[in-house]
């Protein structure tokens, strides 16, 4: 029976934090200082993404670490009166080839375009996406926007669907629903990260500490920027507060198979209205499941739950592109 594998079945998982800032904007540690926190962590891989600064870490990289060069997209709506009411757009942008046009890039970064100028907005993006950019948006709830404020977006590869830091203190840092909007607008498909958005003003004992919530796993040939940057691009990765994904294929019957680490719930999440589970009895847990696809479902992605109310979180995957399955 034919498989197709959509975690790639070779490789290793490298543990990533996508979205973070230090001393060059407004955070609290040094790049350095968070290289060394995020390895004592277990993470072999952070994107430097301060605010609208573009400076490369790369000093950082050694055999056991990868420092990728990025940066936020931030800009607001005019203030006019309370900033807490003034919508915001924040958009990470990472570099997937350093070595390509680097002086481009420098100067491609600004001047900013303003706030709900979406011609200009997605110009910005498709011209750091010609330079080797990738983008994903962030923080919906926190940036006070609706579907109205996100639809028109283009030429983003990915989507913030989790932000620690947003979580820890505000509530607002899971974006399930805003996800399963830009998914189902008809626009293509979106890969989803999570991330921690760390700034670290809080001790690390602390229960504001915003570092280690939520992260990406990546799994790649090696620990090198292009390899990562090339997992990256074709979506071989998964996000995750704590559950793990250790296979998840489709067969040529149209079967989706789960494989995972112990956790309550399996959820298979698609453009329909239902969505359809396997949950553990009290007290047990379960770690597969099988969900046979109709093909009418336009997109699946599959969400796992511990007990304790961690998720980890699968790409989307549009039916569309596995024809020799669901055209049949």
């Amino acid at each position: 029976m034919n498989k197709i594998y959509l975690l790639p079945k070779e490789g290793k998982f490298y543990k990533a934090n996508l979205h973070n800032h230090t001393t060059v904007s407004d955070g609290a540690f040094t790049p350095e200082k968070i290289k060394k926190e995020y390895m004592k962590a277990g993470y072999s891989v952070v994107a430097y993404s301060d605010h609208n600064v573009f400076v490369s870490q790369s000093h950082l990289t050694d055999k056991d670490f990868l420092a990728l060069d990025s940066f936020e997209f931030t800009i607001y709506e005019p203030v006019t009166s309370n900033f807490n009411f003034v919508k915001a757009l924040h958009i990470n942008f990472i570099d997937t080839d350093p070595s390509y046009e680097p002086e481009k890039k420098k100067a491609a970064i600004t001047p900013l375009p303003a706030y709900g100028d979406f011609p200009a907005i997605n110009s910005y993006i498709a011209k750091l996406n010609e330079l080797g950019f990738i983008s994903f948006y962030n923080h919906p709830y926190w940036s006070l926007e609706n579907y109205n404020d996100f639809k028109d977006l283009e030429g983003l590869w990915g989507f913030e669907i989790y932000n620690h830091g947003c979580e820890v203190v505000c509530l607002n840092g899971y974006a399930r629903q805003s996800y399963d909007e830009l998914l189902r607008r008809g626009k293509g498909n979106l890969f989803c990260v999570m991330t921690d958005d760390n700034h670290n003003h809080s001790p690390i004992e602390s229960p504001y500490w915003d570092s280690f919530g939520g992260f990406t796993m990546i799994k790649s040939e090696s620990l090198d920027y292009l390899s990562i940057s090339k997992a990256l691009k074709r979506g071989d990765f998964y996000c995750s507060m704590g559950p793990e994904f250790t296979s998840l294929y489709i067969d040529s019957d149209k079967m989706l198979h789960i494989e995972c680490s112990p956790v309550s719930a399996i959820f298979l999440t698609t453009a329909h209205r239902k969505t359809i589970c396997k949950l553990a009895s009290n007290g047990s847990s379960v770690s597969f499941a099988d969900f046979k696809l109709d093909g009418d479902e336009g997109y699946f992605r599959i969400t796992i739950k511990t007990n304790d109310g961690k998720y980890a979180e699968s790409n989307a995957f549009f039916l569309s592109d596995y024809p020799e399955i669901f055209s049949k």
